[in-house]
């Protein structure tokens, strides 16, 4: 591609092996005799000596790159993202002042030469002698398609792109080699066109199409005389002729298209004065790049899908492949995201967490039966300046989540439930259940080595008038913490492993969960995307379907559509019918007459469980109908923040508990997402319920709530935040009784493993 370049010039010797050089090639071309290829030409290889002949024969044309386009379910575009801003178009759809202006301005003799333009390359050797520089150059746009071809394949990586680029008289002559067979390969039309697309227009823009949208908001064909010359004179050099940067120069340069264009012959004297006195008239479009561009705050869920895309092996054995694939672009990805689901999380996040609040709120709805992520948001915004994240509070750390999760609390309870049903205790099984409690020991294990508490560990429940004995719905209502590790020690903890192994519950790290009686309590970081799947597991009575999020794609690769195979859903049934109708009818007590109350909605099956973990640092609830499951978490992304006497979305909170803040960003987030549809009916079951002793001095037990009714406990030790453990260690802290280990000190915690009693109820 012909460039100025600033220097001192050459020296004679210089001149002369230059004119040799060009000379030499001249003649090899037109006498198709073999060119040695001597090492200061760059041709040697292991002291060979190839011929111009032997050079390979056919130019790998990687596909070009292009934007990616994310949709929704009901094909509104979420998203572009893309490693090179580009549409390709045919040479129809490309105006055809843009092409008489690129041709008159880069290559004039286009269509009367070959592959090399003789006259060109003598005519530019003359200039650059008499210059004592390289004052022209005289590649042919045919040329210029082979060097860019290099470019592209060459990708981001500096080396190639380097090599691509390297202005040695052996590059130059490869670069021949290959416009020669290009020129017996396709038409002049055909080789414009695909120079028009490849070319480099500056502004992130790649291709003429995506370059008439960023400097004039307009498509290709559509461009005017004034606005194609712009354009033409630009791909010499996009820094110098910069129109948004440097629009004096920009102007020049156009100008000096439009003189050549009419010396050519392709419009008049008249026209090229007359374009000449116009403005530049630049209505530019800012470059939208990637998932921070989303719409109804989806730039987390964007991310998701990038990740998924990035780790699959559906679309890639390797990660090399698999990156190749996407920077490629071309892509057309419909994804799970439904529209009304995503906007009402959204809005009820904006409503419940301001982004300024000094704690962070996420929420995530999954389809039971089917694992497709409907909605995905957090109350901060994506981004990197203040009160912004990149980290996605929804998922774990290998999909750009917490390196842990965020403890659980109470919201674990009903997986101990499962576990315990699926082992045959009746679902009005009852326990003593007292106040406060050492932690039973030994409790067996799946392995041979039983828990033991070594320490003398204790727990106890929300309040001291809390105490048995409790049968399971009453237990599970008022979320008491010593029913729940009085059935670990009674059924063991292997159940429990089975079950949430079946529920592919695991730690935000994704690390399976440690086999302790804490277990019961939520002491274990994890993310809302696993909570709200393995709930949603309970919705479909007891099938677990893994979440998915992309729908369909498909990929235009040199102007052919093709769809790629994407991941499924994996269902399997990780309990019986029987326990999962059972788990409804517990936890639709829980929204109905327990601590979930707040969260209940109105004429619709629902259930779920509240959850708060110790010191307040995290409140949950996690609920669902039979048609749509969701998990929202509130608290403090480094676990640093305590939720007491705090400001969240405007209210005033002595003390959070799961029911009084997530629990209402569940219910609206929920109204919405199911507004005008039907969210199914639960198969309850009867559960006998004879006279509970302890049903008076229940009566009016508050939780802090408006409703009424306790709280829930919440997990045993601080099990490390946001980031847990990257700037400390953290520690290894074994939780007491009433409030256990803190995991270390800085911004960010080190993961703790505590087995005290952890949090309390909500």
């Amino acid at each position: 591609m012909p460039k100025k370049r600033s220097g001192g010039g050459l020296s004679p010797t210089q001149q002369a092996a230059k004119f040799l050089g060009v000379s030499v090639l001249a003649g090899a071309v037109l006498a198709g005799i073999a060119l040695p290829a001597f090492g200061v030409l760059g041709l040697a290889a292991k002291g060979s000596v190839e011929s111009f002949d032997e050079l390979p024969v056919n130019l790998k044309t990687p596909p070009l790159s292009q934007r990616t386009t994310i949709l929704d379910s009901e094909g509104g575009q979420i998203a572009t993202v893309y490693s090179r801003d580009r549409t390709v178009v045919d040479l129809k759809n490309i105006s055809p002042f843009m092409q008489k202006a690129i041709v008159a301005i880069e290559d004039s003799r286009f269509y009367e030469h070959g592959a090399v333009d003789l006259k060109g390359v003598l005519r530019a050797l003359n200039k650059n002698v008499q210059s004592s520089g390289v004052a022209q150059g005289a590649s042919t746009l045919t040329q210029q398609l082979v060097k860019n071809v290099a470019i592209e394949e060459a990708g981001d990586d500096p080396t190639k792109v380097a090599q691509a680029t390297q202005q040695t008289l052996g590059r130059k002559i490869k670069e021949l080699k290959y416009a020669i067979q290009l020129e017996e390969e396709l038409s002049k039309k055909k080789i414009l066109e695909n120079y028009l697309n490849i070319t480099f227009f500056g502004e992130q823009a790649y291709g003429v199409e995506a370059a008439s949208q960023r400097y004039f908001s307009t498509h290709a064909r559509s461009l005017t005389l004034p606005q194609a010359a712009l354009l033409a004179g630009i791909v010499q050099s996009p820094s110098r002729y910069d129109p948004v940067n440097d629009e004096a120069e920009a102007t020049k340069r156009r100008n000096t298209v439009l003189a050549r264009m009419a010396e050519v012959g392709d419009i008049s004297q008249a026209e090229a004065a007359e374009a000449q006195k116009t403005p530049l008239g630049l209505k530019v479009k800012k470059p939208k790049n990637g998932c921070i561009t989303a719409v109804q705050g989806a730039s987390f869920f964007c991310k998701y899908v990038e990740r998924v895309f990035l780790s699959d092996p559906v679309f890639g054995k390797t990660k090399e492949q698999r990156a190749k694939v996407w920077n490629q672009g071309g892509l057309t990805i419909r994804t799970t995201l439904e529209p009304q689901a995503q906007k009402s999380v959204q809005a009820s996040l904006k409503d419940h967490v301001y982004k300024s609040d000094k704690v962070a709120g996420a929420a995530t709805l999954v389809e039971p039966g089917t694992g497709k992520i409907l909605g995905m948001g957090q109350s901060k915004p994506y981004g990197y300046g203040k009160n912004e994240t990149e980290y996605n509070y929804s998922v774990g750390s290998s999909m750009g989540g917490s390196n842990f999760g965020f403890p659980t609390g109470s919201t674990f309870k009903p997986f101990v439930a499962a576990a315990a049903l699926e082992e045959g205790r009746p679902p009005n099984q009852e326990y003593s259940s007292p106040y406060q409690m050492q932690y039973p020991s030994p409790v067996q294990t799946c392995g041979s080595k039983p828990w033991v508490n070594t320490n003398n560990e204790k727990l106890e429940n929300e309040s001291e008038s809390e105490k048995g004995p409790f049968q399971l719905r009453k237990a599970m209502e008022l979320s008491v913490n010593t029913y729940f590790v009085q059935m670990i020690s009674d059924i063991g903890l292997c159940p429990v492993v089975k079950m949430t192994d079946a529920l592919h519950v695991v730690q935000g790290n994704g690390d399976k969960l440690p086999e302790v009686p804490a277990i019961a309590l939520g002491s274990k970081g994890i993310s809302p995307l696993t909570m709200a799947t393995a709930y949603a597991a309970f919705a479909s009575r007891g099938m677990y379907c893994s979440p998915v999020a992309i729908e369909s794609i498909t990929q235009i690769v040199g102007g052919t559509k093709k769809s790629l195979e994407v991941p499924k859903s994996t269902c399997a049934r990780a309990m019986s019918e029987k326990t999962a109708d059972t788990v409804n009818t517990l936890l639709s007590g829980v929204v109905d007459s327990g601590t979930g109350q707040q969260a209940g909605l109105d004429g619709r099956d629902n259930a779920g469980k509240t959850g708060t973990t110790d010191a307040r640092k995290n409140a949950w609830f996690v609920g669902y109908t039979p048609k749509l499951s969701g998990a929202v978490w509130v608290g403090s992304a480094t676990q640093k923040v305590k939720m007491t006497n705090i400001w969240i979305g405007g209210r005033f909170h002595d003390q959070v508990y799961g029911g009084d803040t997530p629990g209402p960003i569940w219910r609206d987030a929920m109204t919405g997402a199911l507004e005008g549809k039907d969210s199914g009916q639960f198969n309850l079951v009867s559960i006998p319920n004879p006279p509970d002793k302890n049903r008076d001095k229940d009566k009016g037990k508050g939780d802090g709530n408006a409703a009424g009714g306790t709280g829930d406990d919440g997990g045993n030790g601080d099990d490390g935040g946001f980031l847990s453990g990257l700037l400390t260690n953290g520690g290894n802290t074994n939780g007491g009784n009433s409030t256990a280990g803190d995991g270390g000190g800085g911004f960010f915690r080190g993961q703790t493993n505590g087995n005290g009693n952890g949090g309390r109820r909500g």
